[in-house]
């Protein structure tokens, strides 16, 4: 029987982070050996906010080789940059005819963003049909989503139906994957907002490639709260993002982690969470420096991933683009 086809994908900006680890990457190791697994750099969407060609550049190999050091197998998933495979720019054109400006309008992910940016672009509004042109292309059947993408997901699902209530079944509809583990890791320093890889406060996240030393110092100054008791509580919300940390890498309960605190200080807390956190990045950090280093490894790892990614995208656009009736070269 066929696998289902699960597809992800990571902008690449910032800084990969432990919160992209445990939300997402952990994840994508252990699904790769039960779904046809899609995995992308989607830099395209990158060009939504102001980016250094040489830093872009750079970021991609980065990230594909930080991919591979986290378990993603290019072996059994497909790794490929977004921008190698002409087809996704091709079929958002097709989408963005069917997709209405009120259905954009309604978008709060570009409400957020636009705020602080003063180029409001039009990449910007409709990267939400980019999105839905990723996911269509595949076929895909699971998208692993977060809060702040269900919207997006939904105009996907939405953009399907319409194609194929107008133009004859085409794209299947995607359904949102919600991983069995895994939780919203917080940022250190303000415990009420997601752990984010582009903040541009470093002490906010704890980065895949950061040193052992960097790790200790980051943890050592997260912000707890006042009291002491070790207790995973909403009104403790930076104390319990770090038992969440704790509880996501070692797959401990959070009930038993409180168990195993009773009476002790949140720096014993802290010196452990630093070991587990250490323990389980280094050896990220030792591959990643062998894989960079690696060009030869890397340009062909990325032939494969987008020769294997080109020739499923051309199936279903060549389908896309003779329903909609355009002439075959």
């Amino acid at each position: 029987m066929d696998r289902k086809i699960i597809l992800s994908g990571i902008q690449p900006s910032g800084n990969l982070c432990l919160g992209n680890y445990i939300g997402a990457l952990k994840n994508w190791e252990s699904l790769q050996d039960e779904y046809d697994s899609i995995f992308l750099v989607v830099d395209m969407h990158a060009l939504t906010s102001t980016q250094s060609p040489s830093n872009l550049r750079n970021r991609c190999l980065s990230f594909v080789a930080q991919y591979v050091a986290c378990g993603i197998d290019p072996e059994k998933s497909i790794i490929a940059i977004q921008s190698h495979i002409h087809e996704h720019a091709e079929l958002m054109w097709v989408l963005n005819s069917i997709c209405y400006i009120g259905e954009l309008n309604r978008m709060t992910q570009f409400k957020d963003k636009s705020k602080n940016q003063k180029n409001k672009n039009v990449g910007l509004f409709t990267y939400p049909v980019l999105m839905a042109s990723d996911i269509l292309l595949y076929q895909a059947d699971l998208v692993p989503v977060g809060a702040d993408q269900k919207q997006h997901l939904e105009l996907s699902r939405n953009l399907a139906v319409r194609f194929n209530n107008k133009y004859s079944e085409t794209f299947k509809v995607p359904e949102p994957f919600i991983p069995k583990v895994g939780s919203r890791i917080m940022s250190l320093q303000d415990p009420l907002k997601k752990m984010s890889k582009s903040d541009e406060n470093l002490n906010n996240i704890i980065s895949l490639l950061d040193t052992d030393n960097d790790i200790r110092k980051k943890i050592s100054r997260a912000v707890t709260d006042s009291g002491s008791e070790i207790k995973y509580l909403k009104e403790k919300p930076g104390l319990s993002n770090l038992i969440d940390i704790y509880a996501s890498l070692t797959k401990e309960s959070i009930k038993s982690i409180e168990n195993n605190y009773q009476g002790k200080m949140y720096s014993v807390l802290k010196k452990d969470l630093i070991e587990i956190i250490i323990n389980n990045l280094s050896p990220i950090r030792s591959e990643y420096n062998k894989i960079i280093k690696d060009k030869t490894y890397l340009n062909d790892l990325l032939k494969k991933g987008s020769d294997n990614a080109s020739y499923r995208a051309r199936k279903t656009l060549s389908k896309v683009y003779r329903k909609v009736g355009f002439v075959k070269k």
